[in-house]
């Protein structure tokens, strides 16, 4: 009979231990710490606060050590009696959701969506799955789309193949809206308009706009002024297709490239970066069938170039 195999020295120190956690909801308006002592007769007041001191109460989602925090009739709060909740936090990445299918951030301008051949770390992805597996190392972590490097804003990752395949395989049904804004050279002179082309790419790699169909893949974007100012014009931008450097492209088509963007033919740069962010992400959750909508405000830099 074969003897069990020895696990390595240690190997039961770093083996997971899943979380064991308690969830309430009050009946109505108390702050928090008044409630822990009611809803956890049991325990000693001593340790409820140690509880709450150590990052192990989460309300609505959100971890907080603030004992007076008032809470509403119909709250979630939740007590983890294993190990503090783990809390996302990196400059160039804010966290704006996330549950046990997707996660939607605010992703810094200059960081790469995911890894390329010269560069595997240090990517939002690696970022957030690092994250997923620091709370569980069974997690796993799947690109849905993506964002240019210098294109800031809201992109998606799923937590289950279930979810990345929903997104995916049903991108056109499933993404309702999605709306950037860009600062472009120049006053445009409509206040709305539509760009339509072909877009293809050459062998350097920059995409180019075509009126033959079988060179190019159909591109649609929409535009709206928002702001005339300084030789710059604010833009709201909504993409019927999402092609790569589609927004790009269809600037300078216009007349009127991206503020920074000197791959298509801008000539100044005064926030030293591309002025292209996503701020709306519309879309139906793949797991629950629920409208979920996020929109981020007007960044700064943008606000000051129309001022």
């Amino acid at each position: 009979m074969p003897r069990p195999r020895k696990s390595k020295p240690g190997a039961e120190r770093r083996r997971f231990t899943p979380d064991v956690i308690e969830t309430y909801t009050p009946a109505c308006a108390t702050p928090l710490l008044d409630y822990l002592f009611a809803a956890m007769p049991h325990r000693k007041r001593t340790s409820v606060k140690e509880l709450l001191k150590h990052n192990q109460i989460r309300v609505n989602g959100d971890v907080t050590t603030q004992f007076d925090l008032p809470l509403e009739a119909g709250d979630k709060v939740e007590v983890n009696l294993t190990r503090e909740f783990p809390r996302f936090y990196n400059r160039r990445i804010q966290k704006v959701y996330e549950d046990d299918d997707i996660i939607v951030i605010n992703k810094g301008y200059g960081l790469l969506s995911m890894g390329n051949d010269k560069v595997k770390e240090g990517t939002a992805y690696s970022i957030l799955r690092e994250y997923v597996k620091w709370v569980d190392p069974r997690n796993k972590l799947f690109i849905i789309h993506r964002l240019d490097r210098d294109t800031s804003g809201l992109m998606m990752f799923a937590k289950t193949p279930q979810a990345k395949d929903a997104m995916q395989h049903n991108w056109n049904n499933m993404v309702l809206n999605r709306k950037y804004l860009a600062v472009v050279e120049g006053n445009v002179e409509k206040d709305e308009g539509v760009i339509k082309s072909y877009l293809a790419e050459n062998s350097q790699y920059e995409v180019y706009s075509t009126d033959n169909p079988d060179e190019g893949q159909l591109a649609v974007t929409r535009y709206r002024v928002l702001k005339r100012k300084n030789g710059y014009t604010l833009l709201e931008v909504e993409l019927d297709t999402g092609r790569k450097n589609q927004i790009r492209v269809h600037m300078r088509d216009l007349g009127h490239p991206i503020a920074g963007d000197r791959k298509y033919g801008a000539k100044s740069s005064p926030i030293h970066r591309l002025a292209l962010h996503a701020q709306t992400l519309r879309f139906v959750h793949p797991a629950t069938r629920k409208e979920m909508n996020f929109t981020t405000p007007v960044p700064a830099p943008f606000a000051s170039m129309v001022k």
